[in-house]
Protein backbone atom coordinates (compact mmCIF):
# COMPACT_ATOMS: atom_id res chain seq x y z
CA UNK A 1 0.00 0.00 0.00
CA UNK A 2 2.55 2.31 0.63
CA UNK A 3 4.56 1.70 -2.71
CA UNK A 4 1.18 2.42 -4.19
CA UNK A 5 0.89 5.51 -2.19
CA UNK A 6 4.64 6.71 -2.81
CA UNK A 7 4.45 6.10 -6.71
CA UNK A 8 0.75 8.12 -6.42
CA UNK A 9 2.98 11.24 -5.26
CA UNK A 10 5.34 10.74 -7.48
CA UNK A 11 3.08 10.97 -10.49
CA UNK A 12 1.29 13.94 -9.37
CA UNK A 13 5.27 15.45 -8.79
CA UNK A 14 6.13 14.56 -11.95
CA UNK A 15 2.80 15.34 -14.18
CA UNK A 16 3.46 19.37 -12.60
CA UNK A 17 6.81 19.37 -13.16
CA UNK A 18 6.14 17.72 -16.89
CA UNK A 19 3.36 20.27 -17.43
CA UNK A 20 5.57 23.62 -16.79
CA UNK A 21 8.36 22.29 -18.78
CA UNK A 22 6.56 21.17 -21.65
CA UNK A 23 4.72 24.82 -21.76
CA UNK A 24 8.12 26.47 -21.30
CA UNK A 25 9.98 24.57 -24.43
CA UNK A 26 6.49 24.52 -26.68
CA UNK A 27 6.91 25.34 -30.04
CA UNK A 28 11.21 25.77 -29.75
CA UNK A 29 13.94 23.70 -30.24
CA UNK A 30 14.02 22.44 -26.65
CA UNK A 31 10.34 20.72 -27.33
CA UNK A 32 10.49 17.03 -26.91
CA UNK A 33 10.94 15.31 -30.50
CA UNK A 34 9.52 11.87 -29.70
CA UNK A 35 7.34 9.97 -27.32
CA UNK A 36 8.58 9.55 -23.24
CA UNK A 37 10.87 6.95 -23.36
CA UNK A 38 12.24 7.22 -19.68
CA UNK A 39 10.69 5.38 -16.58
CA UNK A 40 9.51 7.31 -13.63
CA UNK A 41 12.46 6.08 -11.27
CA UNK A 42 14.92 7.79 -13.56
CA UNK A 43 12.96 10.58 -14.24
CA UNK A 44 12.90 11.43 -10.50
CA UNK A 45 16.55 10.79 -9.99
CA UNK A 46 17.40 12.67 -13.27
CA UNK A 47 14.89 15.45 -12.07
CA UNK A 48 16.36 15.69 -8.65
CA UNK A 49 20.43 15.60 -9.64
CA UNK A 50 19.86 17.86 -12.40
CA UNK A 51 18.35 20.17 -10.55
CA UNK A 52 21.36 19.90 -7.60
CA UNK A 53 24.29 20.28 -10.62
CA UNK A 54 22.55 23.32 -11.89
CA UNK A 55 22.34 24.90 -9.02
CA UNK A 56 25.68 24.13 -7.97
CA UNK A 57 27.19 25.46 -11.92
CA UNK A 58 25.85 28.82 -11.31
CA UNK A 59 27.00 29.30 -7.86
CA UNK A 60 30.57 28.41 -9.00
CA UNK A 61 30.05 30.50 -12.46
CA UNK A 62 32.41 33.74 -11.33
CA UNK A 63 34.98 31.85 -9.63
CA UNK A 64 35.31 28.49 -12.24
CA UNK A 65 33.28 29.78 -15.06
CA UNK A 66 34.41 26.86 -17.42
CA UNK A 67 33.50 24.00 -14.92
CA UNK A 68 30.74 26.26 -13.86
CA UNK A 69 28.93 26.05 -17.88
CA UNK A 70 29.64 22.57 -18.33
CA UNK A 71 28.00 21.80 -14.85
CA UNK A 72 25.37 24.35 -16.10
CA UNK A 73 24.80 22.19 -19.02
CA UNK A 74 24.60 19.39 -17.65
CA UNK A 75 22.27 19.49 -15.03
CA UNK A 76 19.94 21.76 -17.20
CA UNK A 77 19.84 18.66 -19.49
CA UNK A 78 19.03 16.27 -16.26
CA UNK A 79 16.27 18.59 -15.75
CA UNK A 80 14.97 18.44 -19.16
CA UNK A 81 15.12 14.96 -19.14
CA UNK A 82 13.61 14.27 -15.75
CA UNK A 83 10.80 17.01 -16.39
CA UNK A 84 9.99 15.75 -19.92
CA UNK A 85 10.35 11.84 -20.03
CA UNK A 86 12.14 12.04 -22.99
CA UNK A 87 15.96 11.00 -23.93
CA UNK A 88 17.69 12.26 -27.23
CA UNK A 89 20.24 9.72 -26.26
CA UNK A 90 18.23 6.92 -25.73
CA UNK A 91 15.80 7.88 -28.90
CA UNK A 92 18.81 7.46 -31.00
CA UNK A 93 19.92 3.97 -29.55
CA UNK A 94 16.57 2.86 -29.72
CA UNK A 95 16.66 2.27 -25.88
CA UNK A 96 12.88 2.59 -23.98
CA UNK A 97 12.78 2.10 -20.31
CA UNK A 98 9.34 2.22 -19.68
CA UNK A 99 8.64 -0.98 -20.88
CA UNK A 100 7.51 -2.96 -17.79
CA UNK A 101 8.53 -6.90 -17.63
CA UNK A 102 5.69 -9.32 -17.65
CA UNK A 103 5.58 -10.96 -14.25
CA UNK A 104 4.81 -14.78 -14.28
CA UNK A 105 3.80 -16.99 -11.93
CA UNK A 106 3.71 -21.30 -12.32
CA UNK A 107 3.09 -23.28 -9.62
CA UNK A 108 2.83 -26.89 -9.84
CA UNK A 109 1.60 -29.77 -7.23
CA UNK A 110 -0.59 -32.93 -6.56
CA UNK A 111 -3.96 -32.97 -4.48
CA UNK A 112 -5.77 -35.73 -3.23
CA UNK A 113 -9.11 -35.63 -5.55
CA UNK A 114 -10.03 -37.06 -8.96
CA UNK A 115 -9.11 -35.23 -11.78
CA UNK A 116 -12.51 -35.00 -13.39
CA UNK A 117 -13.41 -32.83 -10.12
CA UNK A 118 -10.83 -30.72 -9.39
CA UNK A 119 -11.25 -29.84 -13.27
CA UNK A 120 -14.90 -29.39 -12.84
CA UNK A 121 -14.64 -26.84 -9.89
CA UNK A 122 -11.95 -24.88 -11.59
CA UNK A 123 -13.92 -24.59 -14.74
CA UNK A 124 -16.79 -23.24 -12.58
CA UNK A 125 -14.97 -19.74 -12.27
CA UNK A 126 -17.01 -18.24 -9.68
CA UNK A 127 -14.97 -20.34 -7.17
CA UNK A 128 -11.81 -19.17 -7.30
CA UNK A 129 -12.51 -16.59 -4.42
CA UNK A 130 -13.18 -19.25 -2.62
CA UNK A 131 -9.17 -20.13 -1.94
CA UNK A 132 -7.73 -16.96 -4.21
CA UNK A 133 -7.69 -14.36 -2.01
CA UNK A 134 -6.46 -11.87 -4.32
CA UNK A 135 -9.46 -11.97 -5.96
CA UNK A 136 -12.62 -10.04 -4.95
CA UNK A 137 -14.79 -11.80 -7.47
CA UNK A 138 -15.51 -13.32 -11.00
CA UNK A 139 -18.61 -13.15 -12.39
CA UNK A 140 -19.55 -15.34 -14.98
CA UNK A 141 -21.38 -13.77 -18.16
CA UNK A 142 -21.38 -16.62 -20.42
CA UNK A 143 -19.82 -19.84 -21.32
CA UNK A 144 -16.59 -18.03 -22.41
CA UNK A 145 -16.52 -14.50 -21.03
CA UNK A 146 -16.10 -13.56 -17.11
CA UNK A 147 -15.37 -10.65 -15.13
CA UNK A 148 -12.84 -10.43 -12.83
CA UNK A 149 -12.03 -8.12 -9.87
CA UNK A 150 -8.83 -8.35 -7.88
CA UNK A 151 -8.51 -7.67 -3.99
CA UNK A 152 -5.52 -4.48 -3.98
CA UNK A 153 -4.13 -3.75 -0.38
CA UNK A 154 -5.89 -0.37 0.76
CA UNK A 155 -7.88 -0.19 -2.19
CA UNK A 156 -6.10 2.17 -3.57
CA UNK A 157 -6.71 1.56 -7.48
CA UNK A 158 -9.04 -0.60 -8.74
CA UNK A 159 -7.90 -3.57 -10.88
CA UNK A 160 -10.50 -5.44 -13.10
CA UNK A 161 -11.07 -6.99 -16.30
CA UNK A 162 -12.96 -9.22 -18.35
CA UNK A 163 -11.68 -12.35 -19.28
CA UNK A 164 -12.03 -14.99 -22.62
CA UNK A 165 -11.72 -19.04 -22.10
CA UNK A 166 -9.24 -19.27 -25.20
CA UNK A 167 -8.45 -23.18 -25.05
CA UNK A 168 -10.62 -26.12 -23.20
CA UNK A 169 -9.70 -29.43 -23.43
CA UNK A 170 -12.45 -30.67 -20.72
CA UNK A 171 -10.74 -32.58 -17.42
CA UNK A 172 -7.40 -31.71 -18.93
CA UNK A 173 -6.88 -28.00 -19.50
CA UNK A 174 -8.02 -24.51 -19.59
CA UNK A 175 -6.90 -21.51 -20.58
CA UNK A 176 -7.85 -17.80 -20.59
CA UNK A 177 -6.53 -14.04 -21.35
CA UNK A 178 -8.11 -10.39 -20.58
CA UNK A 179 -9.77 -8.73 -23.15
CA UNK A 180 -8.76 -5.51 -24.47
CA UNK A 181 -9.36 -2.64 -22.55
CA UNK A 182 -7.93 -4.38 -19.24
CA UNK A 183 -5.95 -2.30 -16.86
CA UNK A 184 -3.90 -5.15 -16.26
CA UNK A 185 -3.27 -7.16 -19.28
CA UNK A 186 -3.14 -11.02 -17.86
CA UNK A 187 -3.47 -14.50 -18.91
CA UNK A 188 -3.60 -18.19 -17.54
CA UNK A 189 -3.68 -21.55 -17.95
CA UNK A 190 -4.28 -24.94 -15.84
CA UNK A 191 -3.21 -28.26 -16.82
CA UNK A 192 -4.93 -31.40 -15.29
CA UNK A 193 -3.14 -34.38 -15.39
CA UNK A 194 -3.24 -38.09 -13.32
CA UNK A 195 -0.80 -38.47 -10.80
CA UNK A 196 2.14 -40.79 -10.96
CA UNK A 197 1.87 -42.21 -8.45
CA UNK A 198 -1.93 -43.53 -9.41
CA UNK A 199 -3.54 -41.07 -6.51
CA UNK A 200 -5.01 -37.83 -7.09
CA UNK A 201 -4.25 -34.74 -9.34
CA UNK A 202 -1.21 -32.84 -10.63
CA UNK A 203 -2.03 -29.18 -11.19
CA UNK A 204 0.33 -27.53 -13.43
CA UNK A 205 -0.79 -23.28 -13.04
CA UNK A 206 0.67 -20.24 -14.82
CA UNK A 207 -0.46 -17.08 -14.21
CA UNK A 208 1.23 -13.92 -15.99
CA UNK A 209 0.47 -9.94 -15.62
CA UNK A 210 1.09 -6.85 -18.19
CA UNK A 211 1.43 -4.06 -16.52
CA UNK A 212 0.55 -0.45 -18.81
CA UNK A 213 2.96 1.63 -19.39
CA UNK A 214 3.80 4.72 -17.31
CA UNK A 215 3.83 5.84 -14.10
CA UNK A 216 0.61 4.15 -12.47
CA UNK A 217 1.59 1.48 -14.68
CA UNK A 218 4.98 1.26 -12.31
CA UNK A 219 2.66 1.88 -9.73
CA UNK A 220 1.11 -1.21 -10.41
CA UNK A 221 4.18 -3.06 -11.37
CA UNK A 222 5.67 -2.76 -8.26
CA UNK A 223 2.47 -4.23 -6.51
CA UNK A 224 2.31 -7.30 -8.72
CA UNK A 225 6.00 -7.45 -7.91
CA UNK A 226 5.44 -7.26 -4.34
CA UNK A 227 2.63 -8.07 -2.29
CA UNK A 228 0.14 -9.04 -4.99
CA UNK A 229 2.50 -11.45 -6.61
CA UNK A 230 2.84 -13.03 -3.37
CA UNK A 231 -1.14 -13.35 -2.91
CA UNK A 232 -1.12 -14.92 -6.27
CA UNK A 233 1.73 -17.47 -5.60
CA UNK A 234 0.31 -18.44 -2.16
CA UNK A 235 -3.29 -18.85 -3.40
CA UNK A 236 -2.32 -21.10 -5.74
CA UNK A 237 -0.26 -23.59 -3.32
CA UNK A 238 -3.35 -23.08 -0.68
CA UNK A 239 -5.56 -25.10 -3.33
CA UNK A 240 -4.14 -27.71 -1.72
CA UNK A 241 -4.98 -27.27 1.45
CA UNK A 242 -8.86 -26.32 0.43
CA UNK A 243 -9.38 -29.41 -1.21
CA UNK A 244 -8.55 -31.47 1.78
CA UNK A 245 -11.24 -28.85 3.30
CA UNK A 246 -14.59 -29.47 4.13
CA UNK A 247 -16.38 -26.72 2.11
CA UNK A 248 -14.37 -28.61 -1.24
CA UNK A 249 -15.54 -31.96 -0.55
CA UNK A 250 -19.52 -30.81 -0.05
CA UNK A 251 -19.06 -28.88 -2.96
CA UNK A 252 -17.35 -32.20 -4.92
CA UNK A 253 -20.22 -34.44 -3.53
CA UNK A 254 -22.79 -31.87 -4.28
CA UNK A 255 -21.51 -31.93 -8.03
CA UNK A 256 -20.71 -35.30 -8.40
CA UNK A 257 -24.72 -36.04 -7.47
CA UNK A 258 -25.83 -33.20 -10.12
CA UNK A 259 -23.54 -34.67 -12.91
Amino acid sequence: MKQIKNHLNRKNMLEKLTDKVNTAVKGTVLEPGGLENVNPTERIISAAAGSYILFKGITNLFSHPLIALQEAALGGYLLYRGATGYCPLYDKLGKDTTDLPAIRITETFIVNSPREDVYRFWRNLENLPKFMKHLKSVTEIDQTYSHWKANVPGELVTIDWTAQITKEEENRYIGWQSIEGANVDNAGKVEFLDAVSGVGTELNVEINYFPPAGVIGHGIANLLNGVFENMVREDIKNFKHYVEGDEYKTYSSGSSVNA
